[in-house]
């Protein structure tokens, strides 16, 4: 498939983790190219911070390494701005005249901090805290200055105050409001954080509104509006950000105060997508990086064609290590008539809680100096529970650490979104190198390293490790076998983000601890990298003789194809030639409903294969078994035709292609269930004209009964869903995953709504088909239709 190109408009936080997402996505889909303003490569601006305060050097934020735009094949041009969409062309135009076509285009262009429009704002000395320059900035001037002045009590202000006097400044922070970090903190918590940055030496001007800036060529002073003024001989402003939306209006793309986007994050222009900062949502622009980071997964997975629900906006939380003071916020912070409040405070040691709840759920929280249930709380709000008033209390109580959320996490789920670090790779990581401190596995593994959001989780998992119910070996069962280390989802993510296309490539990239892997490994490898996005070869079934024939001890075995288990007499000649031109060759009738050719030698199988000139059943690897239908069985006196017909297409469609693991599917025309379809992976039952799907079944030694997953009204909506199931099945299964233990990790219902949503299922279709076709491109002898 020819790769379409994307081009990205911004190198930063959004735009990097979108194209991450896309490689792990699909790394195949696209040919990337990136342009940013900036001359650096993309860091993060949330540890600004850390280096102003000397905790960072600037390498140390950089988000991915110049080797990695090469490995992955990305163009990217740094300090070239793109000045220009023409959405008519599907082309871009730069700073340097370049002019770039697209196929898809995503604007990640962020926002520029507000400067406030007074008179001396322009002044020598007046300056942003929004850049590397900046910092660099900031610490030539603490070398020769020494009065600071940061416009703004966000956290954006308190941690540039907090740089500029671990620099040796005199710090005084203006703020409009009377309180600090309003928008993150109540009154109670905003005060004792003030408290705490005054006895650190800050000093705060609180309800002062700026008037003007003054000094001959550099400022010398800031007046306000109250007729006051104070000494400076630096002014950071740090009022906070605008959406850069220009490039987009004048391009004829909808913007309000962010360029307005669907749940898909697209534009009103075809093709046109926009992320993080400058985008708006259902009227709201985000600035934390959570809602900037859910947003690139989104659009990755829309612009991939994978599953995807959409973006339905974001609960937003705060959790900040200002000036080594643990605060955390999390949805409604202030009270309202309408909600009820749960308080502790501990004067004492500084710490403070409070939860808000309405119509018994919890709707918000903030703490301050003790911010471990961080995690815990904003898992309740996000999932609006029902709570009675034992329950409400109990949300202020420290628990047993296995009690905690992060407990009953998979190995593989992030616990950092930011720097994508899952619990497995934590657990891994304390365990190896004895780490004992969350600040040692930010160290190590980089989590809570960035927004510092995931830090309560951090140290939720560190307690967890650390307890006595914590079973060690768990954590030490998951890896795919003794030649590595990686757990199956790790590998699966390792072979995406490293755009790895063979077994090879795997191993050595990877660390393998044997230079050809063993059974497990090999056989597993073999089907990840087919469904990642290797090879037809890997996708599809191999040579015709290699997976056609299955070697016994009398000889081999020939499966001619016979759609639905009915045969033409024309194909039943074909059978018969072939049987003639094979002396001892043997026929049987198989419990698949098809015919068997037994006991070939190897020199007669060219032979059998030519004179048959028909599609071949596969009797190896993990695919698809024969469909069981009711025909013959004598039970009832009902009409099969309708299963018979409904396999033939089915199998039509699905032959060959390869599975976690091997599936069967059983169809019945009736409500004997004469096929036997509640005890198989895919189970329909036509009722009265309807089509009843189950799923998840089982008929081995521990027969399981399939769950419904719909009942359809007519057989084509049932083959679609049934499609839809399979593919889904194939790209989220682990290798050697049955469906029914696929299903009890993802959920019945999860599984409901990306069949339900009818974009979705297409799409999942879609790829089975591209994934046959390429099948089919391979040198075996395609299947060939029915003719009835």
């Amino acid at each position: 498939m020819t790769k379409q190109k994307l081009v990205v408009i911004g190198n930063g936080m959004a735009g990097v983790r979108f194209v991450q997402r896309i490689l792990e996505q699909d790394s195949k889909a696209y040919d990337i190219t990136i342009f940013g303003s900036e001359k650096h490569a993309g860091y993060s601006r949330l540890m600004l911070s850390s280096v102003l305060q000397g905790e960072s050097s600037f390498e140390e934020i950089i988000l991915q390494t110049k080797e990695w735009y090469e490995e992955n094949q990305i163009e990217l041009f740094t300090g070239e701005t793109v000045t220009e969409i023409d959405s008519q062309q599907k082309a871009v135009c730069t700073s340097t005249d370049r002019r770039i076509h697209y196929d898809k285009l995503v604007i990640a262009t962020g926002s520029s901090p507000f400067i406030l429009p007074v008179k001396g704002a322009d002044k020598e000395g007046v300056i942003s805290f929004r850049t590397v320059e900046d910092c660099r900035e900031m610490t030539s001037v603490a070398k020769r200055f020494k009065k600071a002045a940061v416009i703004g009590g966000g956290v954006l202000g308190l941690e540039a105050a907090k740089g500029l006097l671990n620099l040796g400044m005199e710090v005084q922070v203006i703020h409009i409001s009377d309180s600090i970090m309003e928008r993150q903190l109540d009154q109670q918590a905003s005060s004792m954080l003030q408290q705490e940055l005054e006895r650190q030496g800050m000093s705060f001007l609180l309800g002062k509104a700026t008037k003007e800036i003054t000094g001959a060529d550099r400022v010398k002073e800031v007046h306000f509006q109250d007729g006051t003024k104070i000494a400076a001989d630096l002014v950071v402003m740090a009022a906070g950000v605008r959406p850069n939306c220009l490039l987009a209006e004048k391009s004829g793309i909808q913007n309000n105060r962010g360029i307005l986007v669907n749940d898909f994050l697209q534009t009103n222009i075809k093709d046109i997508y926009a992320i993080g900062e400058c985008a708006e949502h259902n009227g709201m622009v985000y600035g934390l990086v959570e809602p900037l980071y859910e947003q690139a997964e989104i659009a990755a997975k829309h612009l991939c064609k994978k599953p995807t629900e959409g973006y339905s906006g974001s609960v937003l939380s705060t959790h900040l290590k200002v000036s080594g003071v643990e605060v955390f916020s999390a949805g409604e912070i202030h009270s309202t008539p309408l909600t009820k409040a749960i308080h502790y405070f501990n004067e004492v040691e500084g710490v403070y809680k409070k939860i808000l709840f309405r119509e018994n759920k919890a709707v918000g929280a903030v703490m301050y100096g003790d911010t471990r249930d961080g995690a815990r709380l904003q898992e309740v709000i996000l999932k609006k529970k029902m709570l009675s008033d034992e329950d409400k209390a109990g949300l202020l109580k420290t628990r047993d650490p296995a009690d905690s959320p992060v407990a009953s996490y998979s190995f593989d789920q992030p616990i950092c979104h930011c720097n994508s670090v899952s619990k497995g790779a934590i657990i891994k990581a304390v365990q190896t190198d004895g780490l004992s401190t969350i600040k040692e596995i930010k160290k190590v593994t980089k989590a809570s390293g960035s927004c510092g959001g995931c830090r309560p989780a951090v140290g939720e998992l560190l307690a967890f490790i650390q307890s006595d119910t914590f079973d060690q070996h768990a954590a030490e069962e998951q890896a795919v076998c003794s030649c590595t280390d990686l757990t199956e989802d790790e590998l699966v993510h390792q072979i995406q983000v490293h755009n790895l296309r063979n077994a090879k490539q795997v191993r050595e990239k990877l660390s393998w601890k044997t230079e050809v892997g063993c059974p497990t490994c090999n056989l597993a490898l073999d089907y990840y990298l087919g469904m990642i996005g290797g090879s037809a070869e890997k996708k599809g079934s191999g040579s015709q003789h290699e997976k056609i024939n299955d070697s016994q001890e009398d000889g081999f075995t020939l499966i001619p194809q016979l759609y639905g288990g009915e045969a033409t007499v024309e194909q039943l000649k074909k059978i018969i030639s072939a049987a003639e031109k094979i002396p001892g060759v043997k026929i049987a009738l198989g419990s698949d409903q098809r015919i068997h050719l037994l006991g070939l030698k190897k020199e007669e199988r060219s032979i059998a294969v030519e004179t048959l000139d028909m599609p071949l059943r596969s009797l190896t690897d993990n695919s698809i078994e024969t469909i069981k239908t009711d025909v013959g069985n004598q039970i009832c006196q009902c009409d099969k035709q309708s299963s018979i017909e409904m396999a033939r297409r089915l199998e039509y469609i699905l032959e060959s292609l390869r599975m976690p693991y091997r599936l069967k599917i059983g169809l019945s025309s009736c409500m004997h269930n004469g096929a036997g379809s509640t005890t198989k992976d895919i189970g329909v039952i036509e009722i009265n004209g309807k089509w009843e799907v189950y799923i998840g079944g089982s008929s081995g030694r521990n027969a399981r009964k399939g769950q419904l997953l719909s009942v359809m009204h007519e057989a084509e909506q049932a083959e679609e869903l049934i499609v839809g199931f399979i593919q889904y099945y194939r790209e989220s299964a682990r290798f050697l995953e049955r469906t029914w233990e696929w299903m009890e990790r993802l959920g019945l219902v999860h599984i409901r709504e990306v069949l339900f949503d009818q974009e979705i299922c297409h799409q999942l279709i879609s790829r089975l088909l591209e994934d046959k076709e390429g099948i089919l491109k391979q040198p075996t002898k395609a299947p060939m239709p029915v003719d009835h």
